[in-house]
């Protein structure tokens, strides 16, 4: 699958099948993210791998992160602020959306999660105080169900580029 299909194909999946993601497979999307870039190449990230049920449903207290137990694993991506305070968010966001493309690529679903709190996931994970948690990525094969927010989101559609693109300053087009 090139890149720009990978984006096109990309969605929000909220629903897995339980088959577990072959190793080799978790591993392309790991690599895809330990090769990513990041400020000064200092690599302030740190994915920690979820899998067991008790943990999987700590993680999914958030308002909108109640289907993560039915994925297969979550990704916990954290950011380290003693390797790069300034930047250790943004990078590690960059390496976690990479990680969203090349699981599309691979035939695997994920979900950005931002509805978690940051002081339970680390009690639950013995994350130290230094990383931040950026996002949690529910990532399996895609089990289609009826979607409400999928459904309200198909209709209300993306915007134009004309929308959400200027030219050298706010608000010009040419």
């Amino acid at each position: 699958m090139e890149v720009f299909e990978a984006v096109q194909k990309r969605r929000s999946v909220r629903a897995y099948e339980p088959t577990p993601i072959p190793e080799d497979v978790m591993n392309r999307v790991l690599e895809s993210a330990r090769i990513s870039p990041s400020a000064a190449n200092r690599q302030p990230w740190h994915f920690i791998l979820v899998t067991d049920p008790e943990k999987k449903k700590a993680l999914a207290k958030g308002a909108f992160a109640k289907f993560l137990p039915e994925a297969p694993t979550i990704i916990v991506a954290c950011g380290d602020e003693k390797a790069s305070g300034k930047w250790c968010i943004v990078d590690t966001a960059i390496a976690t959306q990479t990680m969203v493309l090349t699981a599309t690529a691979e035939g695997l679903g994920t979900c950005w999660i931002g509805s978690f709190d940051e002081a339970d996931v680390k009690k639950v994970l013995g994350i130290p105080e230094n990383l931040r948690v950026v996002a949690l990525l529910p990532i399996g094969y895609p089990r289609e169900k009826l979607d409400l927010v999928k459904a309200i989101n198909s209709i209300k559609g993306r915007k134009s580029l004309k929308d959400i693109i200027s030219r050298e300053k706010y608000g010009e087009s040419q």
